[in-house]
């Protein structure tokens, strides 16, 4: 008994049947003691049609690991990926944590429209990272009910984020194309719109039991767990669909606010000496990252272009709170460049109600 039975002569052969062909399987073991650990050690594939055959040559505990299309990565990648994330994420955190404490005690009186709507947005993005830092510890626990906790927690401030992405650009084209506008109850009305607008939907997909412990292969057999959504389309649907909005929304008044402060500055340059040019990209860098348009690197994981974008995307997304902790530095200390300050004291001359 407990005998640790390996290197047979001939294979164990177990067939199961592939429901779903658009997954990639991995025939993979856990020896049943210690941390839960699958691996493809030991174990070959064959897939024939609608079978899936599995050739072990020990005996343990099996399992056949289904996973989304292009989830093949490294063991060596999916290492780098992670201390990527986790360093970003911390950065970020302790900087945006840095601009609230800033915020709250030291400038809330003299803020502006503006930087309450970009401190809304350091509050979903400090949830996201903390919800995402925390998650595979949750994940490894086993606890079901804390894993649907975390899970729901980042995917409403994952969306949370996106809709706050969504207001910063409503909010320049009112301020900065329509100008003179002036909305009764304004930051009040865009409040609840950028932390109610995420809750239907997590409580939708929690109530038909949408977020569990999901599974992470690599091509070496190394896994990870997390707690997110288990239904691959639900995921796609909700997720691309929701920023898919967002993105066209930003991406056309980023084009528009481009355009307009580009052209107004150029009139300006009148002597011929072009000094703006590192004043314009700043601006234009700026904008990417308050319109969240880093997060359009997603579109782009397809192919050849799957692995570095996935590093594309960690970088510029993990390291997101810190950039715009310098965004909101330089307005805070520059304000000629503070371009997306509403003018309040200007007359309105029309009123929304």
């Amino acid at each position: 008994m407990r005998a640790k039975i390996s290197n047979l002569t001939d294979n164990i052969d177990m067939l199961f049947t592939l429901n779903d062909k658009d997954r990639n399987v991995s025939c993979v073991s856990w020896e049943g003691k210690g941390k839960l650990k699958w691996t493809t050690f030991g174990c070959e594939t064959i897939i024939n049609n609608n079978t899936i055959k599995c050739s072990c040559s020990h005996l343990t505990f099996f399992a056949v690991l289904m996973s989304p299309p292009d989830a093949n990565i490294t063991a060596s990648d999916l290492e780098s990926l992670t201390l990527i994330s986790s360093v970003g994420c911390g950065i970020s955190m302790f900087f945006m944590a840095i601009a609230l404490f800033m915020h709250f005690l030291l400038r809330k009186a003299k803020s502006n429209h503006a930087t309450k709507i970009l401190m809304n947005m350091f509050v979903a993005l400090s949830l996201l990272n903390a919800s995402f830092l925390s998650n595979e510890s949750v994940a490894n626990t086993g606890d079901n009910a804390a894993c649907v906790f975390i899970a729901l927690l980042l995917h409403y401030s994952m969306l949370a984020s996106f809709t706050w992405f969504f207001i910063q650009a409503l909010h320049m084209y009112l301020w900065l194309i329509r100008q003179n506008v002036s909305i009764t109850n304004y930051m009040r009305k865009i409040t609840v719109l950028g932390w109610a607008c995420p809750a239907p939907i997590v409580l939708v997909i929690v109530s038909i039991g949408g977020y569990k412990a999901v599974t992470l292969n690599t091509t070496s057999g190394k896994i990870a767990r997390m707690c997110w959504i288990t239904n691959f389309y639900i995921h796609y649907t909700v997720n691309i669909g929701y920023y898919a909005l967002v993105f066209i929304f930003t991406t056309g008044i980023f084009i528009m606010i481009v355009t307009k402060v580009v052209q107004a500055r150029n009139i300006k340059a009148v002597d011929g000496k072009r000094k703006t040019f590192r004043k314009q990209l700043m601006m234009v860098l700026s904008l990417f990252l308050l319109f969240g348009l880093t997060w359009s690197v997603a579109f782009f994981s397809y192919g050849p272009m799957l692995i570095p974008s996935y590093y594309i995307f960690t970088v510029l997304n993990s390291f997101q709170g810190f950039f715009l902790f310098l965004y909101y530095y330089h307005i805070h200390n520059d304000v000629s460049g503070s371009f997306s300050d509403d003018p309040e004291n200007t007359d309105s001359n029309s009123t929304i109600a």
